[in-house]
């Protein structure tokens, strides 16, 4: 496993293909700081800027705690350089500014219209830097009848139709446990972060732009056909339970040691390599399992017998088999099973990290993976408000040691 270091390096030691990118991360909570880990993650400098006195809840969030410590914070905050700063006040936002002159990337997740209350809005940012790019998420996106009200990934998720397709008909639709709707936020933000990149520095316009990522958007963004079924055909999306509907087979089946294993084998040429395996080759024959379409038709059938054959074997048998005939297959983790398994182990998505608070842990490792040159967590979230002061606003630009204690007692920082 990658080991991390426990202090930060200097911008010219990190790694990764976004090496060089500095940006400004605004907001608190998931979806902002979780862009800004992502970018993190890849190579960017990241200044995050907490209010003094007020810091990113995130520091303190969680039901599980270690040695009353969280443990999303040193995770969530890799990679980060934390400053204080009050955006309320004339000082701290022409601070700001004169940071801006140096950045590529500004980060936000308050309700819109808080910028612009600060006077911090894109015109003002633009003036000042032309190039920078200015992503803003929220709840419903910057314009519309719902731009200025609040938002949270649980209404997201529903608004989205997310919610409305999970969990079992006649049942009351469940939310995954965890803030699925501020991650898919994060990613495309992330996503819109590099797309704006290549148009000012590839595509040679050499201005920025706002980036506008709406948490119900993000959502919506993976409902699939959804939209058209319902647009042509007037087809409402119904919860399924453990398939979809028409896909078959794709489902849970239950081994004879009681646990779950996924088998998908609706593509016709996995089907067959399916029935082989089950010692049953006249499935691929019969007229009712033969094509995709018909094993849509007779899908309960078709799982039915696939349960049979897989109650009679073990999670383990199961798994080698149709693995080695080709089957697409895998059990249902928890995250104890994932510590366990070689392929998480041999691809570093068990990373050992370094904290000189909570001391060695493993946490999540970098997504995707590069081959010449890969992300690195050089260190965890640092722990102290504003530990990054004195780097940041003394030697980027440029405020004295005693400037800098008199903006501390101002409580500008």
């Amino acid at each position: 496993m990658t080991e991390s270091a426990t202090e930060p390096a200097t911008g010219s030691e990190t790694t990764g293909p976004l090496d060089g990118l500095r940006v400004i991360e605004l907001g608190t909570l998931l979806a902002g700081p979780f862009s800004g880990r992502l970018l993190g993650d890849m190579g960017a400098e990241i200044i995050k800027v907490e209010a003094p006195g007020k810091p990113d809840p995130l520091r303190d969030w969680g039901h599980a705690r270690y040695n009353g410590k969280s443990l999303w914070w040193p995770i969530q905050s890799r990679n980060k350089k934390c400053v204080t700063l009050n955006l309320r006040v004339d000082e701290g936002q022409q601070m700001l500014l004169e940071l801006l002159e140096h950045a590529d990337v500004v980060t936000e997740n308050f309700r819109p219209g808080t910028l612009e209350k600060w006077n911090l809005g894109y015109d003002r940012l633009s003036e000042v830097n032309p190039r920078v790019i200015l992503v803003r998420i929220s709840g419903y996106g910057q314009t519309g009848p719902y731009g200025k009200r609040a938002g949270f990934a649980s209404v997201a998720e529903a608004m989205g139709g997310l919610r409305y397709i999970s969990g079992f008909p006649d049942e009351p639709p469940p939310r995954m446990h965890i803030s699925l709707g501020d991650s898919l936020a994060a990613m495309f933000a992330v996503q819109g972060v590099l797309a704006a990149i290549y148009e000012r520095d590839i595509g040679g316009s050499g201005k920025g732009q706002v980036v506008d990522v709406s948490l119900m958007e993000s959502s919506f963004a993976l409902m699939e056909s959804t939209v058209p079924e319902y647009d042509r055909l007037g087809i409402v999306r119904e919860p399924s339970g453990t398939f979809l509907k028409g896909v078959a087979p794709s489902n849970i089946f239950k081994s004879e040691d009681d646990k779950w294993m996924v088998i998908a084998a609706n593509h016709d040429n996995v089907f067959q390599r399916l029935s082989d395996a089950m010692g049953m080759p006249e499935l691929k024959e019969d007229p009712k399992f033969a094509t995709h379409l018909a094993r849509g038709d007779n899908q309960v059938e078709i799982d039915g017998l696939i349960a049979e054959w897989a109650k009679a074997r073990t999670a383990e048998q199961i798994d080698k088999e149709l693995n080695e005939a080709g089957v697409i297959c895998g059990p249902i983790y928890t995250v104890a099973d994932i510590f366990e398994d070689p392929q998480f182990k041999a691809r570093d998505m068990l990373l050992k990290h370094e904290d000189p608070v909570i001391g060695e842990f493993i946490g999540p490792g970098i997504v995707p993976r590069f081959t010449r040159t890969p992300g690195k967590v050089q260190w965890t979230g640092p722990w102290e408000e504003g530990s990054h002061n004195e780097e940041v606003w003394g030697g980027m630009i440029g405020r004295s040691t005693d400037k800098l204690s008199e903006l501390k007692e101002e409580g500008v920082i």
